[in-house]
């Protein structure tokens, strides 16, 4: 894979995690005001390929990645798909590897439960391993993760289900990522592990990890003063 130039600003295609909305990267946005964002639509495919196609197809040349945990199960298959393409990446509580058959054993439960009419419940039993204890009782904090999950909504969470499901493992490719990359992660992380950012940041060539304290799964939210900077830093270095 080769390095792109930078000889004009690319724009950052921002991949959003599941039940999570555009809203998630707002403090980006808001720190970065002149850069070009391309958000694209996170629910409207049921595998991992078909949402890289969707976001290679939404902007022109290159770009840079900010991905988010089920956004960063794309990334990787962008940087299969189209690595030439790619500028730099960012990744924030995501992994590597597919689902182990726990994993998928629970994401099958929680379909079965929205296809009873359960949707509410599985955002109520996520919502405590997405945050850091500390965060738990933020009522405004709270009040924004459930409503970015009821404007995903169950039909398209069983689509991001589906698609999680069946990613490929991207353990084997990580050596041919060519594209600087910045891990970021939450201490208190409930969904993605530390061994699991360690693989990544040895695993792609100059890879840096960054950790952010008192944060869970959700850094731009829970901790943006510290994410922000440093997605900022690595945006515009």
């Amino acid at each position: 894979m080769r390095r792109l130039g930078r000889t004009s600003i690319p724009p950052i295609l921002l991949l959003t995690g599941q039940l999570l909305t555009e809203d998630f990267w707002a403090p980006l946005k808001a720190a970065l005001p002149g850069r070009t964002f391309v958000h694209p639509d996170n629910g409207a495919d049921d595998t991992i390929a078909g949402m890289a196609r969707r976001a290679l197809a939404a902007t022109t040349g290159p770009f840079s990645i900010v991905a988010h945990a089920m956004g960063g199960f794309t990334a990787f298959e962008i940087l299969r798909q189209a690595p030439e393409r790619v500028a730099d990446v960012a990744l924030l509580g995501t992994l590597a590897p597919n689902d182990t058959p726990v994993q998928t054993e629970r994401r099958l439960g929680y379909a079965r439960l929205v296809e009873e009419g359960k949707f509410e419940q599985v955002v109520e039993e996520r919502v405590p391993i997405l945050l850091a204890p500390a965060h738990r009782s933020d009522a405004a904090l709270l009040a924004q993760v459930r409503a970015m999950a009821a404007a995903t909504g169950a039909a398209r969470f069983l689509k991001q289900q589906a698609a999680i499901m069946s990613r490929a493992d991207s353990r084997p490719h990580l050596a041919a990522i060519n594209a600087p990359t910045l891990i970021v992660w939450g201490r208190e992380d409930g969904i993605v592990t530390l061994a699991h950012q360690e693989e990544m940041r040895d695993g792609i060539a100059g890879a840096r990890l960054q950790i952010i304290e008192v944060c869970g799964h959700l850094g731009t939210l829970e901790q943006p003063e510290r994410t922000i900077a440093a997605l900022k830093d690595w945006l515009t270095r």
